[in-house]
């Protein structure tokens, strides 16, 4: 019995070793992966910051050209329209554009969702063109007899 006791104890030493092996091993591989997006992400932000002043630079000038003909006050407010459009047109490009899907059904309240929440499959079974077994005539058919009902009226056009 002595024995197995002895054995428990180093299996329980090799598991507490490995399990800090593991944990400085994936420590490390963690601090070389954020160290590198670190550097890439100073990077962006250099690259983004220079950006904006060569932007501001163009649209000085650009104000400045449209001085040579213009009062100041009109070049500035042309250059802020140019640079609106500019700005509006680089947001929609931003935007991502995903097709909207089409319903050939109608539901109550808007569009249907694209499938049931948390599942797969359809949303909605897709509908007849009229309900099962109401009788109506295919198209160019004329109606039977058995289709129709005395009870309901009957308008003359």
């Amino acid at each position: 019995m002595e024995r197995i006791d002895h054995l428990e104890h180093l299996d329980k030493h090799l598991v507490d070793e490995l399990a800090q092996v593991a944990r400085e091993t994936i420590r490390d591989e963690l601090r070389e992966q954020t160290r590198k997006q670190r550097r890439k992400a100073t990077l962006y932000a250099a690259s983004g910051a220079v950006a904006l002043y060569a932007g501001a630079a163009v649209a000085l000038a650009i104000g400045l050209a449209l001085d040579v003909g213009l009062p100041g006050w009109a070049a500035a407010l042309i250059t802020a329209a140019i640079l609106g459009v500019a700005a509006y047109l680089l947001r929609g490009a931003a935007q991502p554009h995903t097709p909207r899907p089409r319903s050939h059904g109608r539901v109550i309240g808007g569009t249907p969702p694209a499938g049931p929440p948390g599942g797969t499959g359809t949303a909605y079974p897709p509908m007849p063109p009229t309900a099962p077994g109401a009788g109506v005539p295919e198209p160019g058919e004329a109606p039977r007899l058995d289709d129709i009902d005395p009870e309901n009226p009957h308008h003359r056009g």
